[in-house]
């Protein structure tokens, strides 16, 4: 079935979620991505991106290239926009990864995060009630392996935030559309 990978307009088969870290390897095979290549994958306006990293939400790109894991961190923060302000979203990903400019309290990378994200997010039209996220979560967040004691605990609690937000987004996204048709009619 026909998606739109979250925080992106880039599409694909939902099932192929699985391997949404080759098809980013790939956008990456000749190094860093530019700002209008960022813009074009994020659907978001360059002054956009360039305000986030005046504002200390994501690192300043190197040789004006930006890598991949602060490409996530954009997709992140985007696919969340539908349902929380830009504060909340990088507040949530701070409660995960402490200060955004800096790496090396980060218990998660923002590309994992974001792989991780994607995967869940494609099995999210088959979620009944929270113990079927809560398997769905396990499965999906399996390979993570916890930097410190309770970092999956609360990789979790942010996995769940994020698709509750996303979800919410898409909700309100369809509903408004839903809304403007009755204007036509």
């Amino acid at each position: 079935m026909q998606w739109t990978i979250p925080g992106t307009t880039l599409t694909g088969e939902r099932e192929d979620a699985q391997r949404v870290d080759a098809v980013f390897q790939a956008l990456f095979l000749a190094g860093g991505l530019t700002l209008s290549q960022v813009a074009s994958i994020s659907g978001l306006e360059p002054h956009t991106v360039q305000n986030w990293v005046k504002r200390g939400y994501l690192a300043p790109p190197r040789g004006k290239r930006y890598n991949m894991d602060q490409v996530c961190r954009i997709l992140n923060i985007n696919l969340l926009k539908g349902a929380l302000t830009l504060e909340q979203s990088c507040q949530l990903i701070s409660y995960l990864n402490g200060s955004l400019t800096d790496e090396s309290d980060d218990l998660i990378d923002d590309t994992l995060l974001y792989f991780f994200f994607v995967r869940l997010a494609a099995r999210a039209r088959y979620f009944g009630g929270t113990e079927t996220w809560d398997s769905a979560l396990e499965e999906v967040t399996l390979s993570y392996h916890e930097p410190v004691p309770g970092a999956r605990e609360k990789l979790g609690q942010v996995l769940k935030i994020m698709l509750t937000a996303w979800l919410t987004g898409r909700m309100k996204a369809e509903t408004e559309q839903m809304l403007s048709q009755l204007k036509t009619i």
